[in-house]
């Protein structure tokens, strides 16, 4: 059986994306009442195509309005190939050429190109046009009014996917960007996303990132039919036991053991850049997530990223970098080391970057003019190792000091920095301590400040709980205490 293969739509608005998808699939992707009214996709869709060969695809349609690019890129990371849709009566428009950016960034080079409306204009300019934008992908004329060309369009699409082995093949553990996230009446949360690696089945347990809580799987579908277990390549519905919907959304992954994903604040990837951007603030796309950034040129085509708000990359994933203002894709690559310490263009980073990237894991040295680094503290126990997983499962609600009634471990953890203080009386895992931390600093920067109740809200969680975890950001000197507990970012932050 061929393996598992996801498709993606690009292309400008009004070009005929979402009406194609429906001439090809049966299914109208369009599920909101306000894209009905106003006759433009708004956020992204999904169906299941079935192609002459046999082999299914899992369709993933994007918006195409320049507003909703950042929706467009969280549809379109973890695809396998692309249907880049340009009408007839208005050739190559601006969103075709920054969708077709977006897809080089992302390294997807696979796909077929649709003209269509070719009802009601002369597709030939277009076609050469649009062949000159992406050379090498076989073009179709078609119509979704008339039906003429869509089974074209199909075969093309069943050619191209022929050429690709699909993800499954690679193995690995589960991972799956979230992109999607709601409740079903009797069952609970469900979140949805295309399974990037591995495979993921009823009753396994999985890491909720950033949050570091172990979460178990309740139920798995692929395009509304209920199965044992997903493939790699596949959409994939996903019902998780005992998560609020607040507690997972888009940006979020789903990790199985041994993943090698944990929040990241600072990356090194190999991007193409203009040199210019050297120190500029950008938009940095990563899997579902995205978050403000400063770009800082090292050098042979290496850059740090250093980010506002946590991603969770490996080595060899994909990021999109797009402008602040105005908004446009510049560019984008591959992260070589997902947990860089933060520097600057020194000789010696660089040889190691390339090091990385030929994929010898050695981390990023310290310059030799930084101060010698202490002993690494000694490898924690099994007792040590089952406080951190009720703490990482615990997440933003730890349990007290009385409850764990384990000092020794918990002494051990903050030497290894995997948990932190939290008041007189609690610990807290540190990547459940630095998600919130991500959170409070994106409210303060959108609001201005945040409150005590504020993040009782954001978290949905006690005020005991959201006390504590201020204070443990006043003490970290991330956060000022102002009266009326009311807090704001810290100068220099």
């Amino acid at each position: 059986m061929s393996a598992p293969l996801t498709l993606g739509t690009a292309g400008h608005i009004d070009h005929g994306k979402t009406a194609l998808v429906a001439a090809l699939t049966g299914t109208d992707t369009d599920r909101l009442p306000e894209e009905k009214e106003r006759g433009i996709s708004i956020e992204l869709g999904y169906a299941l195509l079935e192609l002459p060969s046999g082999r299914r695809l899992s369709v993933v349609d994007v918006p195409g309005h320049e507003r909703f690019v950042r929706t467009m890129v969280a549809g379109a990371t973890g695809i396998d190939q692309f249907l880049l849709v340009v009408a007839a009566d208005d050739g190559v428009m601006p969103q075709t050429h920054e969708h077709v950016a977006v897809l080089r960034a992302l390294g997807v080079r696979t796909g077929v190109i649709a003209v269509t409306k070719a009802d009601v204009a002369d597709p030939a300019w277009a076609a050469e046009e649009v062949r000159a934008l992406v050379p090498g992908a076989e073009v179709v004329a078609c119509s979704s009014r008339t039906g003429n060309g869509v089974p074209a369009v199909r075969a093309a699409l069943d050619r191209a996917a022929a050429g690709l082995p699909g993800r499954a093949q690679a193995g690995g553990p589960a991972l799956l960007h979230v992109d999607r996230s709601f409740t079903i009446r009797g069952a609970g949360t469900v979140v949805t996303g295309t399974l990037w690696s591995g495979t993921l089945g009823v009753a396994d347990t999985v890491e909720l990132l950033p949050a570091g809580r172990s979460v178990r799987v309740r139920a798995v579908q692929v395009h509304n039919v209920p199965v044992d277990r997903a493939e790699a390549g596949q959409r994939v519905a996903v019902n998780l036991a005992s998560v609020r919907r607040d507690e997972a959304r888009r940006g979020d992954v789903l990790a199985g053991p041994e993943a090698g994903v944990a929040p990241a604040w600072i990356l090194d990837a190999a991007l193409a850049l203009p040199a210019d951007l050297d120190g500029a603030r950008v938009h940095v796309h990563h899997g579902t997530r995205e978050s403000p950034a400063r770009v800082t040129a090292l050098g042979a085509g290496f850059w740090q990223v250093r980010a506002q708000r946590p991603l969770l990359a490996r080595a060899g994933d994909r990021l999109v970098v797009r402008s602040v203002a105005p908004p446009d894709t510049l560019g984008g690559g591959t992260v070589v080391d997902p947990r860089a310490r933060r520097h600057g263009p020194r000789p010696a980073v660089v040889a190691q970057l390339e090091r990385l990237r030929r994929g010898e894991p050695e981390p990023v040295r310290p310059p030799a003019t930084d101060p010698p680094r202490s002993a690494p503290p000694p490898p924690l126990t099994p007792p040590a190792l089952a406080i951190e997983e009720r703490l990482r499962a615990a997440g933003h609600e730890p349990p007290t000091d009385t409850d764990l009634d384990a000092p020794a471990e918990l002494a051990a953890l903050r030497a290894a920095g995997r948990a932190v203080r939290l008041g007189r009386g609690m610990h807290i895992h540190h990547e459940a301590l630095a998600s919130v931390q991500a959170r409070v600093e994106a409210v303060i920067r959108a609001e201005g400040e945040i409150t005590l109740g504020r993040l009782r809200d954001e978290l949905g969680t006690s005020r005991k709980f959201a006390q504590a975890l201020l204070e443990g950001l006043d003490a970290a000197r991330v956060t000022l205490r102002l009266p009326d507990e009311r807090r704001v970012l810290r100068r220099g932050r």
